[in-house]
């Protein structure tokens, strides 16, 4: 019994992320004609981490910042088929063109990245965030 409660938790944690939130009470004395006011403020902070990497949204920006995914990697040298689309973004240094997003017939996210660049359009198409094939001008 304990052991299929273990495997339905693990399970579940499976693609995990951490909401945490919280909120703070600062007071502030000051004097004033009928004697001592006493103000009491809040403030709030919000954090999100997830295990999962950060995607591109149709608007060419990375969905997050941070990634606490165990597979992160120092950014590639080039661009080159398996590099996730932030990375894309990064080594080009740009903000992409046009992003496309999409899901597949069998459930995958399907992204086509384009890049306008002096001698062509380039077409970078992505499966599940990792980078599958490259179109280039004079390309088919």
């Amino acid at each position: 019994m304990r052991l299929s409660v273990l495997l339905l938790c693990a399970a579940t944690l499976g693609g995990c992320s951490v909401d945490m939130g919280g909120f703070a009470f600062t007071s502030e004395t000051r004097e004033s004609r009928s004697g001592p006011v006493t103000t009491a403020t809040t403030s709030s902070i919000a954090a999100r981490a997830s295990t999962q990497e950060a995607m591109l949204t149709s608007e060419g920006e990375c969905s997050g910042s941070v990634s606490l995914d165990p597979s992160t990697r120092p950014l590639p040298p080039a661009i080159a088929e398996g590099i996730t689309e932030c990375e894309l973004v990064k080594i080009k240094g740009t903000r992409p063109t046009d992003v496309l997003i999409g899901d597949s017939g069998k459930g995958q996210r399907e992204v086509q990245v384009l890049y306008s660049e002096p001698g062509g359009r380039e077409i970078y198409m992505f499966t599940d965030n990792r980078l599958s094939r490259i179109v280039k001008p004079g390309q088919g």
